[in-house]
């Protein structure tokens, strides 16, 4: 859009993101304030109608405005960034120039490779070892519960033969129990009697004294 309004711009100046590249970016508002402040005076001589027409439009591109404005903010940073990688170019290239000429030693690069296999297996060994453990100790849960399974297993049928069979004193034990609950029922029958026998002697005695008075 700069050329094709014969505008020149120094595109490494605008990587800067300095003050040349804001007088850069003047030249381009320069002429796009020329133009509002153009417009603007033909603007002033429209109706009423178009006015408010000019406002309403301009009032739904804010949204847009701002996504712009946000954009020119980050194409500042990002030429900033681009132009500070720019600059270590020169080192960088004499760096890998260096890198890529210098000669490969086979007998080192084995040397690192050995290590780093022997690394590797040792990790997978150690990997191996691992699960070798875990399922040993597997194996070592499974027969506990096995274990405390077939105990449970026991016990059950133990409580289950103790509860099916009759003691043998249990008949002995019947007799005895019914025999006390007789006891116990004459020995209430005979406190109730005493009890009222009792309260007649009282009452027969205070009946005297009270004759006797």
């Amino acid at each position: 859009q700069a050329t094709k309004a014969h505008i020149k711009l120094n595109t490494k100046r605008l990587y800067q993101a300095d003050g040349y590249a804001v007088k850069e970016l003047l030249k381009v508002t320069s002429v796009l304030y020329g133009a509002m402040n153009t417009q603007g005076g033909e603007r002033a001589d429209l109706p009423e109608e178009d006015s408010s027409k000019f406002k309403f439009d301009l009032g739904s591109k804010i949204a847009d405005l701002k996504a712009a404005r946000q954009l020119a903010s980050e194409i500042t940073s990002k030429g900033a960034v681009l132009y500070d990688l720019l600059g270590k170019e020169v080192e960088l290239r004499e760096a890998r120039t260096e890198s890529i000429a210098r000669p490969l030693e086979i007998n080192e690069a084995e040397k690192v490779m050995k290590i780093a296999i022997n690394s590797v297996l040792g990790e997978v060994q150690k990997t191996k070892d691992m699960l070798n453990n875990v399922a040993l100790d597997e194996a070592s849960l499974e027969a506990k519960i096995e274990k405390r399974k077939l105990e449970l297993e026991r016990s059950q049928k133990r409580l289950q033969t103790l509860q099916s069979v009759r003691p043998a004193f249990m008949d002995e034990y019947e007799k005895i129990e019914e025999q006390l609950q007789k006891q116990y029922s004459t020995y209430l029958e005979k406190f109730r009697n005493l009890t009222y026998m009792e309260q007649l002697l009282d009452d027969h005695r205070r009946t005297e004294q009270e004759m006797f008075e």
